[in-house]
């Protein structure tokens, strides 16, 4: 950023301070504000915002009666039993991926690379509702199928095993992306020692290559506990059937009784923040740690293993995952939205064509509240795609490309949310908005700044990768020219960041369209989003129309991955020309 001089024009001296007071106020008003009336709240049994700081009467009863709450004990351990284990699968899973993809001449790498990131775009809400189609313990198809062959075995997914399968499954990709970039980083002579000094390949993976890795494999075990810590689609959609209560559902529950628990609600919220926060300052500190580098100084390739015939084999396991989590519950949505009623006398019952028809469609669509629910998704979407991608841009640009003072503070702040969950986020905002007369409540602005503030950290951290990237050069040539800081940002720094910038604001649509922690707490019947009804259809009951809003939903968002997609390549077309 140019210095300041004496001589320069007023409102070019005060230029810096109200840039970093601005960015402050905006991030203590979508962050800090809300955090604070939950704690007030949590503290009192009075609402701060409705009934006014007067009848604030500090306490610390909600606190001590949560800690004291048999139902809170047990959804605490259930919550770290269903995470833990679902982590263990996922490490697993995602450690073979990865070495399959990075460390051996596995065919069509390419493509199993690329299918292994697919379950992260599936809402967990949807797969939940996949899996309870497939393994209902009475009506799930894999049960009729086995039945059919004669086998006694039987599945049931309403169980503590059924959420740490299904967290297993769909998280597996988060181990795979820090453990597969830390294999191709790491220096393969390490490995060729252990087998020259006659160790096995097996040998050598288990005592030297997993080993090398272990932070990477910490970090990415940790990343998913946390995601999995926060997720309440599918605790909602496998647990509750079973009254399996976890964190996240027992604090909906506490807001959906009659009169709501409020209060405690706030103080089970602020126990599942403080935890998710501890799983997050120790995977901080994983990363940070610099015992365990395996980089070298010299230049070296990946090793990659000649499995031989076995490769083949590789080949089908990673097959064997896609078709489990990808082609298994499409098939199953697709059976269950079709088929007029989810019952089969045996399973020749499933290709009977006669039993599908298009009514679950026309029931969700002669529904107004479909075509409101979609239509407030895209507007959330956008908007938050749009305002959050701003703030990122100035945040990203503020931290990584200036030597501000207070930049650091700006930094911790867009920072804080990645330890609190989406429902925190929603309680959080439930607190801060609901009582203020004019305010956000009951709008779509709420959904899309608790969005913004829930979605930051990943979206200033995706644009500071792009930052890095740009020489300070260029930015210093501009300044050299006479340019502003303004005209130079936009006339060096945005084209050449675009892809970056458009990748962000594509991650941030998606993730706004797939959230249902902060908007169960947010929405109204003008301002209810997809993830929301289709919760609402599950609870019903009725899962055909369920599995065809499910399909729709997927649908809208596979379509809007391959339209930003493409917009993505053209940005990065231009900024290469550009560059």
């Amino acid at each position: 950023m140019p210095v300041t001089t004496d001589a320069a024009p007023i409102a070019r001296r005060f230029a810096v301070p109200l840039w970093v007071g601005a960015l402050l106020l905006i991030l203590t008003f979508l962050v800090i504000y809300p955090l604070l009336m939950l704690f007030f709240g949590a503290i009192s049994d009075s609402n701060p915002v409705i009934d006014g700081f007067g009848k604030f009467n500090p306490s610390l009863e909600h606190f001590l009666a949560v800690l004291g709450n048999e139902n809170v004990r047990l959804a605490f351990f259930n919550a770290l039993a269903a995470c833990g284990g679902g982590t263990i699968l996922a490490v697993v899973i995602g450690l073979a991926f990865s070495w399959i993809v990075v460390r051996t001449n596995t065919p069509f790498k390419g493509f199993i690379a690329g299918a292994s990131m697919i379950p992260l775009f599936v809402p967990p809400l949807v797969a939940g509702v996949a899996w309870s189609i497939l393994g209902s313990p009475k009506t799930g198809l894999l049960n009729t199928a086995l039945k059919w062959i004669g086998i006694d075995f039987r599945f049931d997914f309403y169980s503590m095993s059924g959420l740490i399968l299904v967290f297993g499954f769909y998280y597996a990709p988060y181990v795979y992306m820090f453990t597969a970039s830390a294999l191709r980083n790491m220096d393969p002579s390490l490995e060729e020692a252990s087998e020259v000094s006659g160790a096995s390949a097996f040998t050598t993976l288990f005592t030297v290559t997993f080993p090398l890795i272990a932070p990477a494999i910490l970090a990415g075990s940790l990343l998913s506990f946390v995601v999995m810590l926060g997720i309440y689609g599918i605790p909602a959609a496998l647990g509750a059937p079973a009254n399996i209560s976890v964190l996240t559902t027992y604090i909906f529950k506490l807001t959906a009784w009659s009169p709501p628990l409020y209060n405690t609600a706030a103080a089970v919220a602020i126990l599942l923040m403080m935890v998710t926060a501890v799983f997050v300052w120790a995977q901080q500190r994983v990363l940070s740690g610099r015992s365990f580098a395996t980089v070298a100084g010299k230049a070296f390739r990946p090793r990659s293993l000649n499995l031989g015939p076995w490769r083949w084999f590789t080949f089908s396991l990673a097959l064997a995952y896609l078709f489990i989590v990808v082609v298994l519950p499409t098939i199953a949505l697709v059976i269950a939205a079709f088929r007029r009623f989810l019952f089969f006398k045996d399973f020749d019952a499933v290709f009977d064509m006669k039993a599908y028809s298009w009514v679950h469609f026309n029931s969700i669509f002669d529904n107004p509240l479909t075509m409101t629910s979609i239509w407030n998704t895209m507007k959330v979407g956008v908007i938050t795609a749009v305002v959050g991608g701003i703030l990122a841009f100035a945040i990203g640009y503020t931290i990584n490309r200036t030597q501000v003072p207070g930049r650091k503070i700006i930094d911790l702040l867009s920072t804080i949310p990645v330890a609190i969950p989406g429902l925190v986020v929603g309680v959080a905002y439930l607190w801060a908005w609901i009582g203020l007369p004019g305010g956000l409540y009951g709008t779509i602005w709420i959904l899309a700044l608790a969005f913004v503030a829930r979605f930051i950290p990943d979206t200033v951290k995706a644009l500071s990768t792009s930052f890095m990237q740009i020489h300070r050069e260029l930015e210093e040539a501009a300044w050299i020219c006479g340019r502003g800081l303004l005209s130079t940002i936009g006339t060096i720094m945005v084209p050449l960041a675009r892809p970056g910038i458009v990748a962000s604001m594509t991650l941030l649509f998606v993730l706004s369209v797939r959230e249902l922690g902060s908007s169960l707490f947010l929405y109204t019947s003008d301002t209810t989003v997809m993830a929301v009804l289709l919760l609402d259809y599950y609870e019903g009951g009725n899962v055909g129309k369920t599995a065809a809003f499910s399909l729709v939903q997927t649908v809208i968002l596979a379509v809007l991955l391959g339209i930003t997609t493409w917009l993505s390549r053209g940005a990065a077309e231009s900024s290469a020309r550009a560059g």
